[in-house]
């Protein structure tokens, strides 16, 4: 009871911070809404109706926690294109029917979320996604450039939309109208605001967002002319079209194409589109959500579907998940989805209580808001981001673009993924990579048993085709644990995983815990972007891994300043400082790298590979290693956990040794050497207490030197922080016994 009273008061206290979100975020929406539905060719209303059946239906069912839904930006080109190719001609009637497609849509989103198919965006290369975006950002800029400058006759395909741009502001100038030269003097005055916007710094403007003083603005100088009593230059084709009775003006579905082609291909993009973009903005909210809640994908996708399904029966748009309003949200300090809701209730007081106000908007206004649009999706910027990530990624995004923009979204991203797989293949110089492994499990996860501490080895390959194991692991570890993701056992990692696994490291970051990645030291790459893809290096070429720095070898660099030590990231296959060891007796080194020593190095901590076995029965493993060069002589011996190495060391004619008045330390220790009295010795009280109170450590003696091991993986950079300071006092302690 008392939970619930907490539970009670908490909703109580954030509702002041949910109305005002969704105050904000429904100013931002209210043009927005009516601007996509006429990108769109469908009614103005369409965008509304969409945005508050959406607000309220996922509000109240969905299973995110600050996202807000309405028509999307993705959605534009796929709807201008069905409402063109399903009406021939007729734009109504392509609208009625597409409002079928539409319902049909939701429908399968349904499905689609009972099948717990909210994976669905893990299958899309990252760089082809950024294409897809970047095409539908020029889909809506091409067109609406041309009404933003009272051009309202323009037609024609994207391509030819852009390349017609010169022209309209040839017969802008040539063939002059007062309602053109005014629409288009409201459309560029309203895009310099949007660019503008952001570079002021007076808060009074920031009160409200950019395209609602565009709006008050067009509206008021409407309302100045009629004061001035001067003819208004703006004709009604220039100007925001409403019924005159919005709620009895209500349009329905039209089912007549449902088992033609064209409306089944339009149904398939409709809901591609929808959800992917739907998923790939919840999961980038989630990183926005201040309290690191995780959003139920499978659950949202039926609210979602629910929602379209019953937007489109009254004449709305689809219903997606968007980013940029959800970002506004987070912003203004939304903690639930109650924000959604109040969003969706604004929005709907605005349109019938402003409806007046409503019809005096230029078309110019709407169109430059939706140019802003258009120009955030595919600015140079996003060009210039893919380039730096590696040149195959540039390849990858210009495919997705110019196949979408010439033919359609659903071939554009086929044409994206084959594009990815296909440079995969030949950066790999091999099919049977993703062939032989692609439905092989390649993840391998444990617990280890020192704290709350989880271990993850990748195989064969990680990239957009199998990420979604490695996810699912992933998403199954709380987000206060340490997680250590080991790719050294991998031949190649795509720039789609090490993009979504930044993501991961940021969300375990937030909630306490952390993610590493080791084993990438060893992998080639043509960038030295963090995100650019790997392929592991053979052995035989040596080529030099200083190269590009991963964040592990950025991290060991940094470890080594710290202690004012010298890193040497090179492969290096001089080992001879390591013999004498009992355990690399019957292990062959093939090489270190990654070495951090001290300027004398006689304490030095390394990456090392090393082989057991022979023929079929061969292994190779990688661990990190620690060798410490001692001033003066000790025993041989070896410490290890009890029942670890027992056999290898009794073959070698080791023995157990107890030491006396220490029976735990006997128990938890396998200790062994050829000298029992200098051991026993040389085991003081300190020493055996030292051991006791820390992790468990492999640790060896050759005479003269130590080697000391942890477990038989590389270890992250904390790990190796740990494993100096264990050595430093080790060696402390055995400089006092002596």
């Amino acid at each position: 009871m008392k939970k619930k009273n907490k539970f009670i008061k908490g909703k109580a206290a954030d509702l002041p911070k949910n109305l005002f979100s969704g105050f904000v975020v429904s100013l931002i929406a209210l043009p927005l809404g009516l601007g996509l539905a006429l990108a769109s060719e469908a009614p103005p209303i369409s965008g509304i109706i969409a945005a508050v059946v959406g607000g309220t239906l996922v509000a109240l069912l969905g299973g995110s926690n600050v996202t807000i839904t309405g028509p999307g930006n993705g959605l534009v080109i796929v709807l201008l294109s069905a409402i063109t190719t399903l009406g021939k001609g007729d734009l109504y009637q392509g609208y009625l029917f597409t409002l079928a497609a539409i319902v049909i849509s939701g429908i399968i989103m349904v499905i689609m979320g009972f099948a717990k198919m909210g994976r669905l965006a893990d299958f899309f290369p990252a760089s082809a996604i950024e294409g897809m975006l970047a095409a539908i950002g020029l889909g809506i800029l091409s067109k609406q450039f041309h009404i933003m400058i009272g051009n309202m006759e323009a037609q024609g395909s994207i391509v030819s939309l852009l390349g017609d741009i010169p022209a309209s502001f040839i017969q802008l100038f040539s063939e002059p109208s007062q309602g053109s030269i005014m629409a288009a003097a409201i459309g560029i005055i309203s895009l310099l605001i949007l660019f503008g916007y952001p570079k002021l710094r007076n808060p009074y403007f920031h009160l409200l967002p950019a395209p609602m003083w565009i709006l008050i603005l067009s509206i008021g100088i409407s309302y100045t002319y009629d004061l001035l009593k001067i003819p208004y230059p703006l004709e009604n084709g220039f100007l925001l079209s409403l019924p005159d009775d919005v709620m009895a003006s209500l349009a329905f579905p039209d089912f007549g194409k449902v088992l033609q082609t064209d409306f089944i291909l339009a149904v398939l993009a409709i809901t591609l589109i929808a959800s992917i973009e739907s998923l790939l903005s919840i999961k980038a909210v989630d990183k926005l959500d201040p309290k690191n809640r995780r959003s139920n994908v499978n659950k949202d996708l039926k609210a979602l579907g629910f929602a379209t399904t019953v937007s489109g029966f009254l004449g709305g748009l689809n219903v997606v998940t968007v980013i940029a309003r959800s970002s506004v949200n987070v912003n203004n300090g939304a903690t639930d989805r109650s924000a959604n809701l109040f969003h969706a209730t604004f929005l709907l007081a605005f349109v019938l209580l402003f409806q007046e106000q409503l019809r005096k908007i230029p078309l110019a206004a709407l169109a430059a808001i939706l140019v802003y649009t258009g120009y955030k999706l595919a600015t140079p910027n996003t060009f210039k981001k893919v380039a730096r990530i590696g040149r195959e990624q540039l390849l990858i995004f210009l495919a997705t673009l110019l196949g979408t923009l010439f033919t359609n979204l659903i071939t554009g991203i086929t044409i994206g993924i084959l594009t990815t797989f296909l440079i995969h293949v030949v950066v790999n110089r091999s099919l049977s990579l993703f062939l032989s492994h692609l439905i092989k499990p390649n993840i391998l996860m444990f617990k280890e048993s020192d704290g709350d501490n989880y271990y993850i080895s990748v195989k064969y390959f990680c990239s957009f085709l199998n990420f979604y194991r490695l996810k699912n692991k992933l998403d199954a570890i709380p987000g206060k644990s340490d997680v250590v993701l080991d790719f050294s056992l991998c031949n190649f990692v795509d720039d789609t995983v090490m993009e979504g696994l930044e993501s991961y490291r940021e969300t375990f970051k937030k909630k306490g815990g952390s993610l590493e990645l080791i084993g990438l030291d060893k992998h080639e790459t043509d960038s030295a972007h963090p995100f650019a893809l790997r392929k592991i290096l053979p052995f035989g070429a040596l080529k030099p891994i200083e190269n590009y720095f991963t964040s592990r070898q950025r991290g060991l660099e940094a470890t080594a300043g710290d202690y004012h030590w010298i890193y040497n990231p090179a492969k290096q296959t001089d080992a001879s400082f390591m013999s004498g060891f009992i355990f690399f007796r019957t292990r062959e080194i093939r090489y270190f790298y990654n070495r951090i020593a001290e300027p004398g190095q006689q304490m030095s901590v390394f990456d090392l590979e090393f082989t057991e076995g022979a023929f079929i029965a061969r292994e190779v493993i990688k661990t990190t290693a620690m060798h410490i060069e001692l001033d003066h002589k000790i025993p041989v011996f070896t410490l290890d956990k009890e029942g670890l190495l027992q056999m290898l060391y009794g073959m070698a004619g080791f023995k157990d040794i107890d030491i006396d008045h220490h029976p735990d330390f006997n128990k938890r220790f396998y200790l062994s050497g050829e000298d029992d009295t200098q051991i026993r010795s040389m085991f003081t009280d300190p020493l055996v207490l030292f051991l006791e109170s820390n992790p468990y450590y492999h640790v060896e003696s050759n005479g003269h030197s130590l080697l000391i091991m942890k477990k038989e993986r590389l270890l992250g950079v904390q790990e190796i922080k740990q494993m100096i300071y264990f050595g430093q006092q080790l060696r402390n302690l055995l400089q006092q016994a002596d």
